[in-house]
């Protein structure tokens, strides 16, 4: 009988590897897929990626633009036409009405702002 428990001690840990091991894998495997990494994301010190759209409106005075664009990732946004706030009125000379461009629109301020574009030639 003495033997008898080391044995069931020995049994216990090895069946039980397997599923340590399991449960680890899963666990690097849900770290992959958790969107840390994900480029289309904005994290903190890196850009939001860049959108497809085209200029349908500029209006300097208040500093808006209105866009047809396609699904904005970073903000989890369908494609649909809307105006939007600029960052930098020195961003609405780079395009005219009628261009297509690529641009990046964040959070900010209460609302969603374009803080880059460019036309696309």
């Amino acid at each position: 009988m003495k033997n008898f428990k080391p044995f069931l001690a020995v049994l216990a840990f090895v069946a039980s590897a397997p599923f340590a091991m399991s449960v680890q894998a899963q666990a690097m495997d849900h770290s992959k897929m958790s969107g840390m990494n994900m480029p289309s994301m904005k994290m903190d010190g890196m850009p939001a990626s860049m959108t497809e759209g085209e200029v349908r409106k500029i209006d300097k005075e208040t500093k808006k633009i209105t866009l047809k664009h396609g699904e904005i990732k970073n903000l989890d946004m369908p494609g649909m036409t809307m105006v939007f706030q600029v960052k930098d009125t020195a961003l609405l000379d780079k395009v005219k009405a009628g261009d297509k461009v690529n641009f990046t629109a964040e959070k900010a301020d209460g609302g969603i702002v374009v803080t880059a574009i460019e036309a696309v030639k």
